[in-house]
Parts: C-alpha cells; sequence; structure tokens
C-alpha cells in the first residue's frame, strides 16, 4: 500500500509523478481533497487548459460508458506527450471501481489518473482496490489538526510578507479548520486586510473573521442538536445581526459533531454510558451544554453522525465557492440536521 501520511504529502509531492502514474485523493475534507488533487495535476507537467491534454470527468459521465476510462488512460495524446485524466466526485461507482480494478492489476497507463474523492470508509470497494495495490498512491485528506493550520497560517500570511502574533494566531487558529479551502480563504481575507503592515494582532482577527464562538453560535448548534427549529431560527438571526460569517457556523457545528464522533466511538467500543465518557472526553465542554451533550450521545448513533458531518463538509465548501448563497447554504443545512434530530427524540 502505497498510503501517503497528512505530513509526508508536500514532500512526496516533489517526486509523485516519477514514481506513480495513478492517484486517489480521499477524505472528508473535500477542500484539503481538491487542493491535494491539484497540486498533483500541477506537478504531472501536463498542461491544465489544454483540453487534449488534460480530460476532466465527472463520475457520473463513465456510467453509461463503462470502458471509457480504460480507453483515455491509455489513449494517446492527439498531439504527442501525455495526458491527465482527473475524475472528480467519486465514491465507490460500480464503473469506477471496475476499471480501477483492471488497472490496479496491469502495468502503470500510459497517462496519469487522478482520482479525487469524498470520505470512503475503511473496506469500500474503491479504497480497498487502491490501498492492495503498489502501483496507486493513495493520499486520505482528514480535517487539519493545530500544527496543520499553524503551517497554513505561515504558508497564506508569508505570501504577504506577514508575521503574526501569539495572541492573534491562537485566535485565528480556534476560527479556522474541518475544511481547508475555507480556512485558506479567511486566513487570505486576514492578509488582504492587514496588507501594508509587517505583522497581524488579535484585534485584526476578530475585526475580519469574526467571533463565531459567542452565545448565537453555540445557542445555533445547540438548537441543531436538540431538533429546535425555532430556536435555530432566532439564533441565525442574531448571527445575521452581528455579521458574523455563517459559515462559521458550520464550522463550529462540524467541530461539535468530530467531538461527539469520538465519544460515541468510546462508547461503543468500551461498552460505556454517556455519562462516563462525557468525564473523560467531555471535560471541556461548559457545565451549562454537557446535558445537552450527553443526551445527544444518546439518540445519535455513529453512522448518522458520520453522515451529518459529511453533510456539513460539503456545506462548508460549498458556502466558500458560492459565497453568494452562503446563508441559504448554511440554513438549509442546519434545518436538515435540526430535523433529523427531531426524527430521532421522537
Amino acid at each position: 500500500m502505497a498510503e501517503v501520511k497528512s505530513h509526508e504529502f508536500d514532500r512526496f509531492a516533489e517526486r509523485a509523478t516519477d514514481l506513480y502514474r495513478i492517484f486517489v485523493v480521499y477524505g472528508p475534507d473535500r477542500g484539503l481533497a481538491s487542493e491535494r488533487a491539484a497540486v498533483l495535476a500541477r506537478k504531472s507537467g501536463v498542461a491544465p487548459d489544454d483540453p487534449f491534454a488534460t480530460l476532466k470527468l465527472d463520475v457520473s459521465d463513465l456510467q453509461n460508458d463503462p470502458g471509457r476510462l480504460l480507453d483515455e488512460v491509455n489513449a494517446l495524446g492527439l498531439f504527442g506527450g501525455e495526458k491527465l485524466v482527473w475524475i472528480r466526485n467519486a465514491s465507490n461507482e460500480k464503473t469506477l471501481v471496475d476499471a480501477m480494478a483492471v488497472l490496479a492489476s496491469g502495468p502503470p497507463p500510459a497517462n496519469f489518473l487522478l482520482v479525487e474523492a469524498g470520505d470512503l470508509k475503511k473496506g469500500s470497494g474503491l479504497r480497498k482496490i487502491a490501498e492492495a495495490s503498489k502501483t496507486i498512491a493513495i493520499i486520505p485528506c482528514y480535517a487539519d489538526d493545530v500544527r496543520a493550520l499553524n503551517s497554513l497560517i505561515d504558508i497564506v500570511l508569508g505570501e504577504d510578507s506577514l508575521t503574526i502574533s501569539p495572541e492573534a494566531r491562537r485566535h485565528l487558529v480556534e476560527r479556522l479548520g474541518g475544511d481547508r479551502a475555507a480556512s485558506r480563504n479567511e486566513i487570505r481575507k486576514l492578509a488582504l486586510y492587514c496588507r501594508g503592515r509587517e505583522r497581524v494582532e488579535e484585534e485584526d482577527v476578530l475585526a475580519i473573521i469574526g467571533d463565531a464562538s459567542g452565545v448565537s453560535a453555540d445557542e445555533a448548534v445547540d438548537a441543531a442538536l436538540t431538533g429546535d427549529l425555532p430556536a435555530l431560527r432566532h439564533a441565525l438571526q442574531k448571527v445575521q445581526t452581528s455579521k458574523t460569517p455563517v459559515f462559521l457556523i458550520l464550522q463550529s457545528c462540524l467541530k461539535t459533531f468530530q467531538m461527539m464522533e469520538l465519544m460515541r466511538a468510546e462508547m461503543d467500543e468500551k461498552n460505556i454510558q454517556p455519562g462516563q465518557v462525557m468525564m473523560t472526553l467531555g471535560r471541556h465542554i461548559h457545565f451549562k451544554r454537557k446535558p445537552l451533550v450527553e443526551k445527544a450521545l444518546r439518540i445519535w448513533p455513529a453512522d448518522a453522525l458520520t453522515r451529518e458531518m459529511e453533510r456539513l463538509q460539503t456545506a462548508i465548501l460549498q458556502s466558500r465557492q458560492k459565497q453568494v448563497l452562503e446563508d441559504s447554504i448554511a440554513f438549509q443545512t442546519l434545518m436538515a440536521i435540526t430535523l433529523q434530530s427531531a426524527r430521532a427524540r421522537r
């Protein structure tokens, strides 16, 4: 298995296309998966704006033509040279899995194949084939940890020759994570705000990134967990009035679900009750919110938590790609989670 760990990717990318012809980039962080796929595409040396050299396909394009992928990755370029076949929005579609099985069992193809997928469960068809093959590089993309976020902050701010104070960094890290594309966009916005200066200060972060950690953010997340739709509407109105970027509420909700997923896994593995896991993994939760989270753990099974995290990841990415629809995307996503919670409580 040629799996590339997160901290290894930058070094791996320098020689990736010398070593492999097929890449599978997947994970719940859609923004990071998209970013790393783009890096590999550039490293291939294939002209991205040449339609005869770079072929971008949605996985749905393969459904009615099962042999197309095999044909494309082995076809000669119209004007010679190598091609890049880039498959997006992949999952475990049978057409794709069958083609990957053929490619994994044969010699390296004539062209580069880049498969960009969402979150693939362990043992799923596409991931099982890629992990078992010595000729396929597989790059999982999970939400950035603190070290990765600090590195991203330094890189993006460094592009404008900016440094950042320790307090400003702490506040910024608290407001990032969940999706690499969204985090990068927020840091760029901060860099633009501070352009022409030498250092980013705490007040700059509070002014331009916004504070989604206040009561209104907690109120929105709590409303979603309790299935209280009127409370959700009220909380979001407060968020909009304060001019806080509403996608930050999605991030706050995502972090809560990620925390609950860890707790749920601990409960299932050790066969313990929510109250017990709250004493260890939930010690940092504000005492007023602990009963709510404990009750949510009783009604949200592991698979449901995973499904809602995927929904939130997608919404965060869409809200950054289509900022004009940010409010609508956030409300629809949070409303869907709230309704699911209400059904589970019944």
